[in-house]
């Protein structure tokens, strides 16, 4: 199947919210899912975005059965490591299930890598849920390293009341 992949555009903040909305549905965390259209816009598409996107398009032709054509995304940030330098973390890679398995995965996830090859990280991170064995297949296929494992690394979150209460304990000292 013949697809392309392009840098996102303020244009595309309706299809990648719904993608977005998609791949939380996917991950069975739809209820999570608080972003709003506004916010991607207002967010990655400023002075300073504070990510960046790439979106996967096929033909006209070929669109979903809902009639959609823009059937996948990767959204990135940089980030920075103290012990290897610039870095990049992808956030989301997401392709509508029935346009898995014609290498719209792997185009969007090797366009990201290139970008972040071309900005000098030295690492591409990503999280993946435990259950969700044929994305941490995909990944490893590509030669990537489950940290947890390898090193014992867990991902620690900070957020609600708990971010709340940390931010608050600054006012006491």
């Amino acid at each position: 199947m013949k697809f392309s992949i392009r840098a996102a555009t303020k244009a595309d903040c309706k299809e990648i919210s719904r993608l977005v909305m998609e791949l939380a549905v996917h991950d069975k965390m739809s209820a999570q899912v608080k972003i709003t259209c506004d916010e991607l816009e207002r967010d990655g598409f400023c002075q300073s975005p504070l990510f960046e996107c790439i979106v996967a398009e096929v033909p006209e032709e070929n669109k979903s059965k809902e009639g959609f054509t823009t059937v996948g995304y990767a959204l990135y940030f940089y980030i920075y490591s103290t012990w290897k330098g610039r870095s990049m973390y992808l956030e989301d890679l997401y392709v509508m299930p029935e346009f898995r398995g014609f290498g719209i995965g792997k185009g969007l996830l090797s366009t990201v890598a290139k970008v972040a090859k071309e900005k000098q990280c030295a690492r591409l991170q990503l999280s993946v849920l435990d259950w969700n064995t044929p994305s941490r297949d995909f990944y490893a296929a590509k030669g990537a390293q489950d940290l947890t494992v390898k090193e014992g690394w867990h991902l620690i979150r900070f957020d609600g009341q708990s971010l709340d209460n940390l931010a608050n304990e600054t006012q006491k000292n």
